[in-house]
Formats: structure tokens, C-alpha cells, sequence
């Protein structure tokens, strides 16, 4: 059993021994420390100094990886939180996202700029959060989220193809989960990944097999997948509503999403805060859509409008949790 964080380490050491243009940036990321979730453990000693720890300046690490980037080679840069993300937001902006664009011809920017996010780890306000929002709608510039069922290393390779930089959201707790293989989830769903040929990674579908017409589809980032999972679970067992999962790997610009034209209702939920957020553009890339076939509005679920307290029990109450999602959805189709 693979957990998710091993997965992606050894995504990147698959990389770096296969490409030697590539480079890793970011804060005590060197053996033997190997990074603060140590998803980059034993790269330094195998790659020397392809892999660098950095001083604490976010802007300097983004600006570096972009600048390598500019000059023909590729970047990983890590930022140790995603909260930090917000310091390098002008060289993500008006540096990395604009050079592909701005000399006159085209010019590949292959960097990604991996963002360990979101909450459940009582790490309080300012290490819990998930800033993605912050970055939706930036021309040149690529949303994606890791998720349980995208092989890491396919995902990496894609980021890369598209020459414009990225943001990899890794979700914390998503990092001690398992990955799924082989198409199955447990003993109730099975999974399917559709699409990806476009450079988008490809959606992950969950479904219970031979269920028929799902009164619900769910959309949701790959870390919110196992909550999210949970609740269609207690959906199906409990109330007899049948949920479906679409678990994207890109999250902006927003993918085809297959299949939605048969749910009887869509729900959108992410674990940034309300208002701005990634479920409103999905939805509005998805109402002209559906809007011939859609019953009712699109529900969407997201974080309250609250700092996150380190306190497990209260930060609960702010993170989406699976009773809220089961909540939402059983009043929409009730």
C-alpha cells in the first residue's frame, strides 16, 4: 500500500533521474531533513545540487524557479505551506505567468510550484489554508490539486508539456492516505479516469457499478475526495440517493467534466472559503452546459468565512466535513 506522499517522492525521483534539466527548489528541502511532509526525502543525496534548500523568502524561490525556467531549464519550487503562496504571488503573476507571453513569441515557462494545503492538522490560521481562489483567472497560469487516483508522475509530465507555469496543490492530510489502484475504491465504488489526453491530467469518475442514474453528481478537488466519499457513502446506505464523484487532477482552467447530463442534480464543494471561489467557476462554466436538463440551481459547498482555529473540534466546524456535504445534499434533492 502506497500512501500518497511516498507516491509523489517517488514521482520525483523518477523525474529527476529521467531528465537533468530539472531542478528542485525550496525551504529544508536537503537530506536529511527531506522536507516538512518529507515528500522530497533522499533527492538531495541522489541529485546533488539539482535539489536546494533556500532561504525563507517565498518571492526569491519563485523567482529563481521562474527565472531557470525562462532560461531553457525546469523548476520545482516548494513552498512549505500554501499560505506562503501569497508572498510569491507577483512573481507568479507578473513574472512567471506573463513571460510565456510578453517577448514577442512564445516562450515555454516549465515550472511547477508545489503548495501543501488545507487544514485537519490543527496547524491554526496562517498553516491550514487552501488559497486556491486567490489564483483562479490569471492568464498563462495553471491550477492543479493532487488527488488519490492520478499517478503522480503522469501529473508532473503534463504540468510540464503545457510550458506555463503551475500551482500543484498537494492537500496535508491527503498525503497519509492511500492511493487507489486498479479501478477500485472499497467494497462500494469503483473509479474510472476519463480524458487527460488534453494536457489537463483527466478526471477521476467514482461510481457505484451497476448503480444507474445518479441522483447526484459531486465535484470535488483530490482533497476533499475521501469526504466526499464518506458522504455518498452514508448517501447510499442511509437514504438510498446515489451519488457519483468527479475528481479532476486540473483545476483551472476548469476541464471537461464527463457524464453530468445525467445527474439530476450537480453539487460543487472545495475546502477554500465562501465567495470567489473555484465551485462558482465551475458552475459558471457548467451552466450553459446544462442549463436545458439542470432541475435545480447547482448547490455549492465551501469553507465559512473564518479564520481556521488550531483547535480540532473548532476547526471542524470551519472545514468541510462529510455531514455537511450529506446535509446539503439531501436538502437540495428533498
Amino acid at each position: 500500500m502506497t500512501r500518497v506522499a511516498e507516491h509523489l517522492n517517488r514521482a520525483l525521483h523518477d523525474l529527476l533521474a529521467a531528465d537533468p534539466d530539472v531542478h528542485v527548489l525550496g525551504e529544508d528541502i536537503a537530506d536529511p531533513y527531506g522536507g516538512a511532509f518529507k515528500v522530497t526525502r533522499g533527492l538531495s543525496d541522489r541529485f546533488g545540487e539539482r535539489v536546494r534548500s533556500t532561504p525563507l523568502s517565498e518571492g526569491a524561490i519563485v523567482g529563481v524557479g521562474a527565472g531557470l525556467a525562462l532560461a531553457g531549464e525546469k523548476a520545482v519550487v516548494e513552498i512549505m505551506f500554501a499560505d506562503f503562496a501569497a508572498l510569491a504571488f507577483d512573481q507568479l503573476v507578473n513574472f512567471a505567468a506573463k513571460s510565456t507571453t510578453m517577448y514577442g513569441r512564445p516562450v515555454p515557462i516549465p515550472l511547477v510550484v508545489r503548495c501543501p494545503s488545507g487544514g485537519g492538522r490543527g496547524y491554526g490560521p496562517t498553516h491550514s489554508q487552501s488559497p486556491q481562489k486567490h489564483f483562479l483567472g490569471v492568464p498563462g497560469l495553471h491550477l492543479f490539486e493532487l488527488t488519490p487516483f492520478h499517478d503522480a508522475g503522469d501529473l508532473l509530465a503534463a504540468m510540464f508539456a503545457l510550458g506555463q507555469p503551475c500551482l500543484l496543490f498537494e492537500d496535508k492530510v491527503l498525503y497519509t492516505r492511500r492511493m487507489f489502484t486498479g479501478g477500485v475504491v472499497d467494497d462500494l465504488f469503483r473509479y474510472e479516469l476519463t480524458g487527460g489526453a488534453d494536457g489537463t491530467g483527466g478526471t477521476a469518475r467514482v461510481f457505484v457499478e451497476g448503480g444507474g442514474e445518479p441522483d447526484c453528481t459531486l465535484v470535488v478537488p483530490g482533497g476533499l475526495a475521501h469526504r466526499a466519499l464518506a458522504a455518498a457513502r452514508e448517501l447510499l446506505l442511509e437514504e438510498d440517493l446515489l451519488c457519483e464523484l468527479l475528481v479532476p487532477a486540473r483545476l483551472y482552467p476548469v476541464p471537461e467534466l464527463p457524464g453530468l447530463e445525467r445527474a439530476r442534480h450537480v453539487c460543487v464543494a472545495e475546502d477554500g472559503s465562501e465567495g470567489g471561489t473555484w465551485g462558482t467557476e465551475v458552475a459558471r462554466v457548467l451552466y450553459p452546459r446544462l442549463w436545458p436538463a439542470l432541475r435545480r440551481p447547482i448547490t455549492l459547498l465551501s469553507a465559512a468565512a473564518s479564520v481556521i482555529p488550531a483547535a480540532p473540534h473548532l476547526e471542524r466546524e470551519v472545514l468541510l466535513q462529510p455531514d455537511h456535504i450529506k446535509r446539503a445534499i439531501t436538502e437540495a434533492l428533498s
